[in-house]
């Protein structure tokens, strides 16, 4: 091939091409470049190939040794400061997806990088400035940079799939495939589960013996840690539930429940399974936990929960209830946003609220729950005072509620549903060139594929949500839709603001409040680094104003979502999608980057661990909680309320499957976007600060009982990947 990089391997200029690790990636096309210097001297067109080698595969750095004839026009101690890519169609496959191509002159011993990130269509001649990083006003080329977004605005459609639900993309690119290396399986495990012969023998044994039996299904495993690959979930959970339908059995007793659990996958939950009746950590459930960002500071005791002095005196250490509230101890629960939620035949679905207590050791716990938003006399308040299995069993029926909360708010709209909305509207409005861009890019990491082949599953008709939820998928998607025509960028997504509604921004107030005390740390560090960032290019007001692109994305964020407007309908962005200041544009892009990682982490990975003990936090409850506080029940009322054996392995394999991290930590990218120095200057000191905050939790955790391991930076993902 004429013009290629061959001969000895040496030379003034190598290139090194990393091809994209991504479906059909590779090419068989023929390539050239031209590189351009800061004097405008070009070199000659320089065919890439290496003899008697298959370049361009994927996932692969190719090297080329440039011949010192096709850079006499170079200055040879001048900069390359542009390159000019392009492909034929030769070939059986000449698609080509490439991630970065670096120059080095081994003269100045310098490099210089080029961003690629994009499929290079045949016979169109790209322009790579350096660094690939403008602003659209700054932009060297123009009809490129519109011709691709216009590519990206046809591949990322708005759909939104249920009326009133959020906006998701409407078929999922191929670009938004997980990797080769990054594969989810659910039914992989859940097969590996059925052939392990304790499960089998859970399978065909019917129901729970005791709770202190429910131990023992954490064994020792010889299963190996499996792979996971949610792009084959579907069709093969399927046909796993059916077997595992053929399995009928109920639990003996509660001691039998702890017979299921191994000693290395499927261990048995570490505070659950023998805390699940404990008043303080049902309190921390509410501080510490998947769901933690429900309770409020009571400032006057709402009408419809009646409690008085006479029937909380024993239970406030000396405190009249107005003294208590004056005190900033007693902390309220609501779950009123259940009411109107619809739920599954022959199955109740409580709308609670619960009152909470600090007491005198800084600990948190219950001292009244009603079941029901309107007080009765069939609706009575429960405390800790009523006979103890009655109480567990109240406290069971608020967790199946606050379960139901979590799954559809907390978890799935608030977290997966919305971010997808954001994660198009950005690919929609943001060249690849766009700082802002790059700078949230790491974080959509994989969230449309687990949406689009997650989600669909396992909230689709019939599926687990149908099976091992009191609502199901309608009222999973009535509460999704119901919550979201609320959520506020500016309050719900911002957290020293929901603090501040909840009367809790005073770290002084609750101190056992670990999530708001470790998330603080984290949010103020991504603040601070995206401040950082967008200072770099944001000089003057006149830049962010007069910049196309983020303001076209800032209106698609805010503009309602329906089929005529075609946004993202999120309420409370700053100027309502029109951004004048830095502030503003920090405040949107750190509430982003926050609820991707920090948000989901806190929500997502504690799941196995709340909800593989069935008594500790249910997602499904049978019968009818209860209705009378002289009412003893007994270990078998208790038991019968409990999912029986078949649909707690499918909880105990999903959620052990979605608290599974699966990519890298937070400020450790799969895919470095950035590589302005300065920008990766700043990027340095975020990671800086994630490590100090690392070390502060850990230490912190040494006072903890038990620790509060979910928000360590070295656990959290970048993106919602799982």
């Amino acid at each position: 091939m004429m013009g290629g990089c061959f001969g000895k391997k040496s030379g003034e200029i190598m290139i090194y091409v990393q091809t994209g690790d991504r479906r059909n990636a590779g090419t068989d096309a023929n390539v050239k470049i031209v590189m351009h210097d800061e004097y405008n001297h070009a070199s000659d067109p320089i065919t890439l190939d290496n003899y008697f080698k298959n370049d361009f595969e994927r996932g692969c750095l190719d090297t080329f040794y440039v011949p010192s004839s096709k850079i006499r026009q170079l200055q040879r101690m001048g900069k390359i400061v542009r390159i000019e890519l392009w492909r034929n169609d030769a070939g059986m496959a000449s698609d080509w997806y490439v991630d970065k191509i670096v120059i080095e002159n081994r003269v100045t011993n310098s490099s210089f990088v080029f961003p690629i990130f994009r499929w290079i269509k045949a016979k169109y001649h790209y322009q790579i400035k350096h660094l690939d990083t403008s602003l659209p006003q700054q932009e060297e080329f123009p009809e490129q940079r519109k011709m691709e977004l216009a590519e990206k605005r046809k591949a990322y459609e708005f759909d939104q799939k249920v009326p009133g639900a959020p906006v998701q993309v409407k078929s999922m690119p191929s670009d938004e495939q997980f990797s080769f290396d990054y594969k989810w399986d659910i039914v992989t495990l859940k097969a590996k589960l059925i052939a392990s012969s304790i499960l089998v023998k859970i399978m065909a044994s019917g129901e729970w013996e005791s709770i202190a039996t429910m131990t023992d299904v954490y064994k020792e495993s010889t299963f190996q840690k499996p792979k996971w690959d949610i792009v084959k979930t579907k069709m093969k959970l399927i046909a796993i539930s059916k077997l595992v339908m053929l399995t009928k059995g109920e639990w003996a007793d509660l001691s039998d429940l702890k017979n299921v659990y191994t000693r290395n996958i499927f261990y048995q939950p570490y505070q659950g399974a023998d805390r699940w009746s404990n008043d303080l950590y049902f309190g921390l459930q509410r501080v510490a936990s998947l769901n933690h960002s429900l309770i409020e500071l009571v400032k006057e005791m709402p009408e419809k929960l009646p409690v008085t002095d006479e029937l909380l005196q024993p239970l406030l250490e000396g405190y009249t209830i107005a003294e208590a509230i004056a005190d900033k101890k007693l902390f309220i629960c609501d779950l009123k946003v259940l009411e109107g939620i619809s739920n599954r035949d022959g199955f109740v679905l409580c709308k609670p609220i619960g009152l909470f207590y600090c007491d005198k050791s800084n600990q948190l716990k219950p001292v009244a729950i009603q079941l029901f938003q309107k007080p009765g006399p069939d609706n009575p308040i429960f405390t800790p005072l009523n006979p103890s299995l009655t109480w567990a069993l109240v406290k069971m029926w608020y967790n199946n509620a606050d379960a139901a909360y979590h799954q559809a708010l907390t978890h799935l709209g608030c977290t997966h549903l919305l971010m997808e909305g954001v994660t198009v509207a950005t690919h929609r409005n943001l060249s690849q060139s766009h700082p802002i861009f790059k700078l949230l890019a790491p974080h959509f990491l994989y969230l449309i594929a687990i949406n689009t082949r997650g989600l669909e599953l396992l909230i689709a008709e019939g599926g687990w949500v149908d099976k091992t939820m009191n609502y199901g998928t309608k009222g999973l998607m009535e509460l999704i839709i119901k919550g979201l025509n609320q959520w506020r960028m500016d309050v719900d997504g911002t957290l020293p603001e929901d603090l501040k509604r909840r009367g809790l921004d005073d770290t002084n107030v609750l101190p056992c409040y670990h999530f708001r005390n470790d998330a603080l740390l984290l949010h103020q560090a991504i603040k601070k680094y995206v401040r950082a960032y967008i200072d770099l290019y944001y000089t003057s007001p006149e830049l962010l104003e007069n910049d196309i692109e983020v303001q076209g994305w800032a209106e698609e964020l805010a503009k309602p979502r329906n089929y005529s407007s075609g946004g993202v309908g999120l309420l409370g962005v700053p100027g309502n999608g029109r951004i004048k200041t830095n502030e503003q544009l920090e405040m949107i892009v750190t509430s982003i980057i926050y609820t991707c990682s920090i948000s989901h982490a806190s929500t997502n990975f504690p799941q196995y661990d709340e909800y593989a003990f069935p008594p500790n936090y249910p997602g499904l409850l049978r019968g009818k909680p209860p209705s009378n506080v002289s009412w003893a029940a007994t270990e078998r009322d208790i038991l019968n309320a409990l999912p029986d054996r078949p649909t707690t392995l499918d909880i105990m394999i999903v959620t052990k499957i979605l608290s599974s991290k699966g990519t890298k930590s937070i400020g450790d990218f799969e895919v470095q976007f950035v590589f302005d120095p300065k920008a990766c200057e700043v990027l340095d000191q975020f990671r800086k600060d994630l490590h100090a905050i690392n070390e502060t939790i850990k230490e912190r955790n040494l006072h903890r009982n038990p620790p509060y391991e979910y928000l360590k930076p070295e656990i959290i993902p970048n993106s919602i990947s799982i």
